[in-house]
């Protein structure tokens, strides 16, 4: 039995995820941001615990990191899901695009404080997308406005490069996986006004990086469910000095909204 922490498990791939690891026999932790949707998550999936926070708020990230820390003392798997592509607020309190911060910053943040409970045999599975572009570091910084999928498409490729340069100073596996495009999500419904394919496709994807035998020995590695396997991310990824601005940004910034 594994002790597995699912963000953004109220609705869609973290919930379906969530239920088949509940039902597998794990010890599954959920989060949410909704105090009324985490109980009735907490219901539906039988999962152990639930933790609430606002993902576009990092005091509240760190909240909840101290809450976990202090409750846990070992994390076998920490799935980063939550993440938002549309929305009405696009802009957090402090100016910053909430695409950064809730996919970007906030499980950079809460990666960085779990990773000491988590055994070297650990994982980090953190969602990506075929959705990649080059990070605009003003745009980042909150200087400038990005239309919905510039900052949702530049997001997910800071995250699938902190998840390259983390596993090569960590001995856990982390892995970037894009669960497969325009399944049958609220944020697809939404951003893209269609019905999704099977949720089923991601949730499958995201348990066998948690647990499979195929991600061992590709920690840092991209994986394209939309072509079923392992792949290069964007180019952008293997630019050395783009990976060096990306990673020094997050960093600095991650530290300021603290």
């Amino acid at each position: 039995m594994k002790t597995i922490l699912i963000t953004g498990a109220t609705d869609g791939i973290g919930l379906l995820t969530a239920t088949k690891l509940v039902r597998a026999g794990h010890k599954v932790l959920i989060h949410g941001r909704s105090a009324d949707k985490l109980a009735v998550a907490m219901a539906e999936t039988g999962a152990s615990e639930s933790f609430l926070a606002d993902m576009s708020d990092m005091a509240a990230v760190e909240a909840m990191a101290v809450d976990i820390l202090a409750k846990h003392d070992h994390l076998d798997v920490l799935i980063n899901n939550a993440g938002v592509y549309k929305t009405p607020a696009p802009r957090t309190a402090t100016g910053m695009d909430v695409r950064f911060v809730v996919n970007t910053f906030a499980p950079y943040h809460l990666t960085e404080r779990l990773l000491p409970i988590m055994p070297s045999d650990g994982r980090v599975v953190n969602l990506s997308s075929a959705a990649q572009a080059p990070v605009d570091l003003n745009a980042m910084a909150g200087n400038g406005a990005l239309d919905d999928f510039a900052a949702y498409a530049q997001s997910k490729l800071a995250i699938t490069i902190w998840s390259q340069e983390m596993a090569r100073s960590h001995p856990q596996v982390f892995a970037a996986v894009n669960p497969g495009s325009l399944l049958a999500s609220k944020m697809v419904k939404e951003g893209f006004g269609v019905a999704g394919n099977d949720l089923n496709i991601g949730a499958d994807i995201l348990i066998e990086a948690a647990l499979g035998d195929s991600f061992l020995g590709a920690s840092g590695q991209y994986y394209d469910n939309d072509g079923a396997g392992f792949s290069a991310p964007h180019g952008a990824a293997s630019d050395a000095g783009h990976v060096k601005g990306v990673m020094a940004a997050i960093k600095s910034l991650t530290a300021s909204l603290l």
